[in-house]
């Protein structure tokens, strides 16, 4: 059953659209992700999904509830997790979650509970009581989780949750976002690490100038456009030209028929080719 849902949604900045009537479903439980270069409308559609943005055209509901109709409704469905700190830094990491549990209107005793559950499901029990600017970017973001997950929310939004992370600190990430999509979140993520995407989500959506150009498993969307790829690095600017074949052996036969083969590779393909085959650009 579809749980986040947006019909014909168009938002203009300057009479220019950055959103241009787009139409996406995701379901209940499922993890989608949503990617686009620079200017996509990837955070526009964010902040219309969250309220922070009102669509000029069309209709967003979120567990049925219109964003624009009834926004006191919806916030209680989403958790958000920002790409930038959202944090109070002066604040003790407890004082930043009793804060946003008040927010929220939580009764004292179930603000509590809540604030232990999630510390401990992040692993930051041990640092409730110091100053959130002294902790690690990986700790600020697993607060942010925790925070987000407070009002057990029935959607989560996690825009770039690991940028600027190091590996081991993305794999942390990625193992609690994958537990709680185990526990049936409905997640929608925004991401520029391929390898995420392809990790984490269900299935993934490319937006770019405003529209969505393409959505499907990532499995789906390599079988579409070709499960092997051929790349030859041009001589005269060096830059490397793409070639999608159906299978590896029809790869393997191209690269055969080729007179020269210096600087030529033949592998499998994966969610970044199609993306730059698709919108003509590397990711930002």
């Amino acid at each position: 059953m579809a749980f986040i849902d947006l019909q014909g949604v168009t938002k203009r900045y300057n009479q220019v659209p950055v959103v241009n009537h787009l139409d996406l479903t995701i379901d209940q439980g499922e993890m989608f992700a949503l990617l686009g270069p620079n200017g996509a409308g990837k955070s526009t559609t964010i902040k219309m999904l969250t309220t922070l943005a009102t669509p000029d055209e069309g209709k967003i509901t979120i567990g049925g509830a219109d964003v624009v109709k009834q926004p006191h409704l919806v916030k209680r469905f989403i958790g958000v997790v920002l790409q930038q700190i959202s944090l109070d830094l002066d604040r003790t990491v407890w004082e930043n979650m009793e804060f946003h549990g008040r927010m929220h209107h939580m009764p004292p005793k179930e603000r509590k509970e809540a604030i232990d559950r999630c510390l401990e499901y992040v692993q930051l029990q041990d640092r409730r009581h110091e100053r959130t600017r002294n902790l690690s970017g990986g700790m600020k973001r697993r607060l942010q989780i925790a925070r987000a997950l407070m009002h057990n929310p029935k959607v989560l939004f996690l825009d770039e949750p690991t940028v600027g992370l190091d590996p081991q600190t993305r794999r942390r990430i990625w193992e609690i976002i994958l537990d709680l999509k185990q526990q049936g979140m409905t997640i929608l993520l925004t991401t520029h690490y391929m390898e995420e995407a392809e990790t984490l989500c269900d299935r993934v959506g490319i937006l770019d100038q405003g529209k969505l150009i393409e959505m499907g498993t990532p499995e789906e969307l390599r079988k579409k456009h070709g499960l092997a790829v051929v790349i030859v690095q041009n001589e005269k600017d060096q830059r490397l030209d793409y070639k999608f074949f159906p299978t590896m052996a029809d790869a393997n036969t191209y690269l055969e028929s080729l007179p020269h083969k210096q600087g030529v590779m033949v592998r499998e393909s994966n969610l970044e080719d199609i993306f730059v085959e698709l919108t003509g650009r590397q990711l930002d």
